[in-house]
């Protein structure tokens, strides 16, 4: 598949998306405080240390490795519930999260968020750490985030999962990835990422490249 490396000339206003987990915020305290909670409330044991090492698929793949698969849906059920009082105040924003969000609007354009996140817990963040995203889709991972993509007409995806890179390849938008969650930089660029960053704080400084390009 054919990828755009320099901005597409067009009329229509620039839309980034980006992922949510470990792109945006570092959900990891507020996770591990909520699989302690979920742990200690169904008294099976979780080893919240080992889960937040692989962050980014959907809640059901982390869950089905320590419940039976026929409970898996209803203890999703009960960890999303207790998610907000345990995972949102626990949780910061990533270093440049806001910066990023702020550098693509500044441009006239959108700043989208799309996550695997259930999608009022990702709009809960959100609005705690006054991160102004034009719209939030919730509930996709991977090539499924094409969907929300594609409907918004981004061009750019961030993320930092190859995951997040499969989903911007489906997509046809250009692959931002940061390496500042579970995958490195190498694997990220394995992946197809057509672009590595750090993390977000050099975010604006590529932006303003690229649009220049």
């Amino acid at each position: 598949m054919a990828h755009v490396t320099s901005a597409p000339v067009t009329s229509r206003p620039l839309t980034v998306g980006f992922d949510l987990d470990m792109t945006l915020i570092d959900s990891r305290p507020g996770i591990h405080a909520c699989y302690q909670a979920l742990s200690a409330r169904t008294g099976t044991y979780i080893d919240a240390d080992l889960a937040i090492t692989r962050l980014g698929p959907p809640l059901a793949d982390e869950l089905v490795n320590w419940f039976p698969a026929d409970q898996v849906e209803a203890m999703a059920d009960v960890y999303r519930e207790m998610y907000p009082t345990h995972a949102i105040a626990a949780t910061p924003a990533m270093a440049g999260a806001r910066e990023a969000i702020t550098a693509v609007q500044a441009t006239g354009g959108r700043a989208i968020v799309v996550t695997a996140k259930y999608e009022p817990n990702a709009k809960l963040h959100l609005e705690h750490l006054g991160i102004a995203a034009d719209a939030v889709v919730g509930n996709l991972w991977a090539e499924q985030k094409a969907e929300a993509l594609r409907e918004y007409g981004a061009t750019v995806y961030v993320g930092d999962h190859t995951g997040d890179v499969r989903g911007a390849r489906v997509a046809d938008a250009l692959s931002v990835a940061v390496a500042t969650g579970p995958c490195g930089a190498a694997e990220l660029r394995a992946a197809g990422a057509d672009v590595v960053l750090t993390d977000l704080t050099a975010f604006p400084t590529w932006l303003t490249g690229y649009r220049k390009a």
